[in-house]
């Protein structure tokens, strides 16, 4: 049944897949007041685009009215409000639902496209079920400086196509550093692949749902091809949704690589990489079980963790140390922050 609502915009799918206009830009987005209309217009600037499909997943602010500005005459935009939030999965999936072109591109509703980006990946897209650029990470109080920003590989670069266990051994961080999981990466996915194997983002995911997508196509055969950064902005926000979680997000997460190793046929060089991947998410649920005896003050709770394997006990005595020792240091931050607000009241 066709959607009439004045909110929806039917358009055909076209044939050629590399013709102009032939990629719908998919936002979820939810209190993006601050930041949608950035992100939106930024994806109608680019000419290979047909529609921005804005998902308002339960905003408790103006972003669908925002979002909605961008197309005055409504042409180009498509906003769904959800009256309450359903998760970036499931917000993701009826932006897929709603689309209608043949390629699709993921835009967070606090990043932006530079101009020319859409074009770059599809001058390089005939023989790629999925064309990712490398993503310039950039602070919010930075915006404006691309020239100097990092990215998500590093200094050295080469374009490449990755394999699944790539994929998933390029998941695995180092702690303390700039995370730089290749399941940040936003790349055009081609429609008729995800359709063909009923690819869906996982919606029981708030936390890793790229990843778990990117690894579920890679495990059925999709061909990824990532290239050098070509204008996909990732803000760098304190409050942005991967960097705030709770211990079940990470489990879903950690248990999203043991169901893939369940449900197909894999290499043991792919296994072995998923299983990697799992064990350091479950270092991090079991750091977060650590936190949670010490304010129940179980003792039996707190050392219960470290009694799951080596690997985990040493993780968590890394942790601890590290905790202690940076502990001081944040005590003198607070108390030089209180005497500077201080001061200041007192002029």
């Amino acid at each position: 049944m066709t959607n009439t609502s004045p909110d929806h915009l039917v358009i055909d799918r076209g044939k050629n897949e590399t013709a102009t206009a032939c990629v719908d830009v998919l936002i979820a987005a939810r209190d993006r007041a601050d930041t949608i209309e950035r992100a939106v217009l930024s994806a109608l600037a680019q000419a290979e685009v047909r529609t921005v499909i804005v998902v308002d997943d339960g905003s408790t602010d103006d972003t669908a009215a925002r979002a909605r500005r961008c197309d005055p005459g409504g042409k180009r935009v498509i906003v769904e409000r959800l009256r309450s939030s359903v998760g970036p999965s499931a917000a993701r999936n009826v932006a897929i639902e709603i689309s209608q072109a043949p390629w699709l591109a993921i835009l967070d509703g606090d990043d932006f496209f530079l101009p020319g980006r859409i074009g770059a990946l599809l001058a390089v897209s005939d023989d790629w079920d999925f064309v990712a650029d490398d993503l310039l990470q950039v602070p919010e109080a930075r915006i404006g400086d691309f020239q100097s920003a990092p990215t998500l590989s590093g200094a050295s670069f080469k374009s490449q196509h990755l394999t699944l266990e790539e994929f998933v051994l390029g998941n695995v961080t180092r702690r303390g550093a700039l995370r730089k999981e290749l399941g940040f990466l936003k790349p055009l996915i081609r429609r008729s692949f995800l359709d063909r194997h009923g690819l869906r983002y996982d919606e029981a995911l708030r936390l890793g749902e790229d990843y778990a997508l990117y690894a579920r196509a890679l495990a059925v055969g999709a061909r990824f091809f990532l290239i050098s950064a070509a204008g996909y902005v990732s803000v760098v926000r304190a409050d942005s949704l991967s960097a705030r979680h709770s211990g079940q997000d990470l489990e879903r997460l950690r248990d999203s690589d043991r169901n893939l190793m369940a449900a197909t046929t894999l290499t043991p060089g792919e296994r072995q990489a998923l299983a990697t991947h799992y064990s350091s998410i479950d270092c991090r649920v079991q750091w977060l079980a650590v936190i949670e005896g010490y304010k129940a003050r179980s003792v039996t709770d707190f050392l219960a963790p470290f009694c799951q394997s080596p690997r985990i006990s040493a993780y968590l005595l890394e942790r601890l140390v590290s905790e202690l020792a940076e502990r001081p240091k944040r005590v003198c931050r607070r108390r030089a922050s209180k005497r500077a607000k201080s001061g200041a009241g007192r002029r």
